[in-house]
């Protein structure tokens, strides 16, 4: 298997990380991530940041495949911390930012879902109790965003938000978001829908309800077949057994079983899934395995995520857990495009890159 490294964004003393919290999209070798940008310090414990320091939004942009990459703060209107400095289990450091605007407000309807340059950006303040969430929209590919827009709480605790939806029309999209749990703690996942173009969103079904610790974190794919499939990063009750499960549906997202556990290991701390469809038909799974030799891996299903294939070690380099949280891309060469967060040793930079292979 042919597989390249690139480098996204690396800057001496800062930490970048989290691609996943933020979206990934792509038109032939045009593709445009995000990722969290802010201080390194070798004391900061696992997530070696400086919390005493600004984290921003930053927007990445490749027009070769992912083979180079141009880096600008990200052109969002952002209110507060945006949710973009911290990890699921830390605590959002505070300071100032430098695009931050007012509250976010009622959409008035009339997205274009279908529009051929269209993306939506998911946001939040944070995990738990009061978390609160919007969205932004694009229809230029990502070089001016409008929002931010308020999302509902469906009557929940908190809602922590991050970019997972699926198109279904003109006006129509779908959902995937992670609330809080009755106890206050993160988190289940349910799906929520809007028919008028965003003006509203309603609550659809919880894809488990109990979940035995915490479902967070969901990748979706619609089937040629009608049906949806979503992959979740998952913990169980005891605090151990970091996992992915894979969930589906064949009534558009109002009733959901567990399929498969593709992952049922990513090493201490989990990490999140980023799941694809390839131009064959098959389904593509990546994600960071946080145990020696931590690393990114990825996995491939020709049975619609009915079974999986083992795990292909994109690398295993890494110079400690602090890594992952992948989105990945299908080129129309077949390549894929993973995009990461890295580290080459525990006390040096986070940076982003990029693995390019053919599965």
């Amino acid at each position: 298997m042919q597989i390249k490294h690139t480098t996204v964004y690396s800057g001496p003393g800062r930490y970048a990380g989290w691609p996943a919290n933020y979206g990934i999209w792509s038109w032939k070798d045009e593709i445009v991530t995000g990722f969290t940008l802010g201080y390194h310090n070798d004391k900061g414990g696992f997530h070696a940041r400086d919390t005493g320091q600004p984290f921003i939004a930053m927007q990445s942009r490749s027009l070769d495949g992912g083979l180079t990459w141009d880096n600008i703060q990200a052109p969002l209107q952002a209110p507060g911390n945006m949710g973009i400095s911290a990890d699921e289990h830390m605590a959002a450091p505070q300071g100032p930012l430098a695009d931050r605007v007012g509250p976010p407000v009622a959409h008035p309807g009339g997205i274009d879902f279908t529009h051929p340059d269209f993306t939506m950006l998911c946001a939040r303040t944070g995990l738990k109790v009061g978390a609160e969430s919007w969205f932004y929209t694009s229809i230029d590919r990502c070089r001016a965003w409008d929002g931010p827009f308020t999302l509902p709480m469906f009557g929940q605790l908190g809602i922590a938000a991050r970019t997972d939806y699926l198109v279904d029309g003109r006006g129509e999209a779908t959902l995937f978001l992670t609330a809080t749990k009755p106890d206050g703690e993160e988190g289940r996942v349910f799906g929520a829908r809007t028919v008028d173009g965003g003006l509203s969103f309603n609550f659809v079904s919880w894809l488990r309800p109990h979940p035995p610790g915490f479902d967070i974190m969901p990748s979706s794919l619609r089937l040629d077949d009608g049906g949806i499939i979503t992959a979740l990063r998952t913990r169980n009750a005891s605090g151990g057994g970091d996992s992915i499960d894979l969930m589906r549906s064949d009534d558009n997202g109002i009733t959901w079983r567990h399929i498969t556990t593709p992952a049922s290991d990513t090493g201490t701390g989990g990490n999140p899934p980023a799941m694809i469809r390839l131009s064959d038909g098959r389904i593509c799974l990546t994600y960071g395995y946080r145990d020696a030799p931590s690393g990114i891996r990825a996995i491939l299903s020709d049975d619609q995520g009915g079974s999986w294939s083992p795990e292909i070690v994109l690398r295993d380099d890494a110079g400690n857990h602090d890594i992952g949280y992948p989105r990945s891309v299908q080129r129309d060469d077949g390549s894929v495009v993973t995009v990461y967060y890295y580290n080459d040793s525990p006390d040096k930079e986070r940076y982003i890159a990029a693995t390019i292979w053919k599965p």
